[in-house]
């Protein structure tokens, strides 16, 4: 006749475990009928007294009292099997993350950009790896790996040859001489028409403007002039961008500075900006006109100060004509300039800053990285 079945002898650290765990009764359902089978086993009761106690078959009962007797306190802990067996292995992850960063025509595909659908596709059936994957799954590993469903965006590479050259040129002078630096460039076109913005208004009632209009009053370039030093803004409205409007401008910069020292004017590679006329003035008046390259006027310092034109003085507007258009600009810029250092203005100036910095995608000074 076989011997009953009986838990081990059990140590003093043991048997003061099993007891803690049943007394509490807390944590895992699984470890404390498992706790209670041991400690009643120890005790002296049979199996089919311990079945009766947890409600268990008597089995399963000397299942627990068999894999305590090989393993100790850690048989007690559940082992979760966790659904299926895994069946993509960590280096099919890392192919599926590769190729979903892929774009399909380098791999041979006739599109221009994975679907879920064309991609758990083409990893079913590209002859380098095969990898089966549900739909859910694959868009559950690339949200796990930041990839997302994204807008592709464009930008200009500078062409210019001495692109360096001058970054470096404007950068010096900024550095250095940052009184004597003024900043020049147009900001249009300026539309009498309504124009989209944001503000403060009761929930559920926007402040709506007319979408029914006509483009009768034509558009106009506002001349800005700004100082580096000083950190003002000024300039002046036109009907269109030209030469003899550029030299005016110019002028008005000059004119900051009456005496006579030289100045630094950072200003775009527009033609109107740099003809002989132009160029033959700043050389008798001591003005260095500092071009930014080719595709990279963001290396204009008033570049970042057009943002808050946008936001505070077109965004949400319903000017009647260019006269009530210009004097609202005006207005802002005399405010602007009293409170340069206002949080507003910062702030729209950051915004500004950075989106011209994601247009160009890297700063002064860095390597440049070959496009992939």
């Amino acid at each position: 006749m076989a011997e009953p079945v009986r838990v081990r002898r059990l140590s003093d650290q043991e048997g003061q475990k099993l007891q803690r765990l049943v007394r509490r009764g807390t944590g895992s359902v699984v470890r404390l009928r498992r706790a209670m089978v041991v400690l009643a086993s120890a005790g002296g009761n049979t199996v089919p007294a311990i079945a009766r106690l947890v409600q268990a078959d008597e089995d399963s009962v000397r299942q627990v009292i068999h894999r305590f007797n090989e393993q100790g306190m850690p048989s007690l802990d559940p082992q979760w099997a966790g659904g299926r067996p895994r069946q993509i292995s960590p280096d099919d992850e890392t192919f599926i993350v590769a190729t979903a960063n892929t774009r399909p025509m380098k791999l041979g595909q006739p599109f221009t950009r994975w679907s879920i659908r064309k991609l758990a596709e083409y990893l079913a059936g590209n002859p380098d790896r095969i990898v089966m994957v549900g739909r859910e799954r694959l868009r559950q590993y690339l949200r796990k790996h930041e990839i997302t469903f994204q807008r592709t965006k464009t930008w200009k590479e500078s062409n210019d040859p001495q692109r360096e050259t001058k970054l470096t040129r404007i950068e010096h002078v900024t550095t250095q001489f940052p009184d004597r630096v003024f900043a020049f460039d147009e900001f249009g076109p300026l539309a009498v028409r309504p124009q989209t913005g944001s503000g403060w208004h009761p929930k559920g009632r926007p402040h709506r403007l007319p979408a029914n209009y006509h483009k009768l009053h034509g558009v106009r370039q506002f001349h800005g002039c700004y100082s580096v030093g000083d950190d003002t803004l000024w300039g002046v409205i036109r009907h269109r961008k030209s030469a003899t409007n550029t030299l005016t401008a110019l002028k008005s910069i000059r004119a900051a500075r009456p005496d006579g020292a030289p100045i630094y004017i950072i200003l775009d590679n527009l033609s109107a900006h740099k003809g002989p006329v132009i160029r033959a003035w700043a050389a008798r008046n001591k003005v260095e006109l500092c071009f930014t390259p080719t595709y990279a006027s963001w290396a204009n310092p008033i570049e970042a100060h057009f943002g808050p034109l946008r936001t505070f003085v077109i965004a949400g507007s319903d000017h009647p004509n260019h006269v009530a258009l210009g004097r609202h600009l005006h207005a802002y810029l005399r405010w602007r300039n009293a409170n340069a250092r206002h949080p507003d203005v910062l702030a729209a100036q950051r915004r500004e800053r950075a989106r011209v910095r994601s247009e160009r995608q890297r700063r002064w000074g860095q390597t440049a990285y070959r496009a992939a």
